[in-house]
């Protein structure tokens, strides 16, 4: 998210939040913030902090605020700070207006996404976000239905085009059903059009197995994102909303779990997981615009990170926001995709997107080195 003009910031603290979001003001020309230095807790020798100049110590601040003119503070001290340090910054706030700033709202902002292992249970637990409130949940609600409803009705033909398309070109019927977990953990039958060929005996459940099972129609509405229309269905049951965390298939889930608590550089890495089923499920969401597709456990918890900022900042103006933002992805990826097979060479072989569509639970040797697609 870029924002207007950089302002001349001091990181206050180190440690993981603060190495985070040095790496994404590196990797943001535009986030809005020019980082000035690092202003350490305790005096501290070193000169410089991750590749930034260290400014100095905490008792140091009035000195460092009149030396470097900072227009804003970014801290990320622990909730423990002692008096003086909070009037350090009451001094820097009032007496030479400098904005302070917590680090952890200055990450969100700057990426979409809650730092989740900075995050303190007590913040999250009794926060006001996190979870719509009754309003929130019942705008959606009505607002999924009408997107559905006008949906169904206006695209009609092409279902029926598309469903005719799948029974020519394979055997088979024409939707795929898959077990979900929906809202409060409840499970329910998903809907998508069929984009593989039926298997006697299949492989696996990871995307490489897959690939030669993609039909060819599959391609064309797994590019398009056209096999998720019979979600629609899903909506006007009750099981989904047009927009929320997307949800995961239930063995999936249950593999995941098995896997969190079976290996020891994981097992306490996914906190919050069960915020995501505080709300419906959606066809799109704020992590499907933001970030690829989950192949392994780091990848999951990054999308985790996303569906948390959704719930957090959730408001009407973010659900259309993501309406907007996936209507451009599929156009801009229907046309790199034109582009690409226009100057694909001869007889290559496109990469394909292949999510589950037969799943089974992984022999428990493989469950520490593989991890599901969700």
């Amino acid at each position: 998210m870029a924002l207007r003009s950089a302002r001349g910031a001091v990181l206050l603290g180190t440690g993981p939040i603060v190495d985070e979001l040095l790496g994404e003001m590196r990797a943001r020309a535009r986030c809005g913030y020019r980082v000035i230095g690092i202003v350490t807790r305790n005096p501290v020798d070193e000169e410089n902090y991750r590749g930034w100049p260290v400014l100095g110590a905490l008792d140091e601040l009035h000195r460092i605020v009149l030396e470097w003119q900072p227009e804003v503070i970014v801290v990320a001290l622990p909730e423990t700070a002692s008096i003086a340090e909070i009037q350090q910054l009451l001094d820097a706030k009032v007496r030479r207006h400098v904005q302070v700033e917590l680090a952890q709202t200055v990450y969100e902002r700057i990426t979409g996404k809650v730092p989740i292992e900075s995050s303190v249970a007590g913040e999250v637990i009794y926060s006001d976000h996190f979870q719509p409130g009754r309003v929130s949940r019942l705008v959606a609600r009505l607002s999924s239905l009408v997107v559905a409803l006008v949906g169904l009705v206006c695209l009609a033909p092409l279902l029926m085009l598309i469903s005719l398309l799948i029974k020519l070109d394979s055997r088979g019927p024409a939707l795929f059903v898959q077990e979900r977990l929906g809202a409060a953990g409840r499970r329910f039958r998903l809907l998508k059009f069929r984009t593989m060929h039926p298997a006697e005996n299949h492989e696996s459940e990871w995307e490489n197995d897959n690939t030669h099972r993609i039909t060819r129609v599959g391609k064309w509405l797994r590019k398009s994102r056209l096999d998720e229309l019979p979600q629609f269905f899903n909506v006007l049951k009750g099981d989904m909303n047009i927009v929320g965390p997307r949800p995961h298939p239930a063995c999936n889930f249950e593999l995941f779990v098995l896997a969190a608590r079976n290996t020891p550089e994981s097992g306490l890495q996914i906190p919050y997981y069960s915020l995501r089923s505080s709300v419906r499920p959606g066809i799109t969401g704020w992590a499907q615009v933001r970030y690829r597709y989950a192949n392994n456990l780091d990848e999951e918890l990054e999308k985790l990170r996303f569906d948390l900022y959704y719930l957090k900042h959730y408001s009407l103006w973010l659900d259309i926001r993501i309406m907007l933002e996936t209507a451009l992805m599929i156009f801009a990826r229907g046309r790199s995709a034109r582009a690409a097979a226009e100057s694909r060479p001869p007889r290559s072989t496109p990469e394909l997107r292949v999510e589950t569509e037969q799943v089974r639970l992984l022999p428990a040797q493989d469950r520490a080195s593989q991890y599901p697609r969700f």
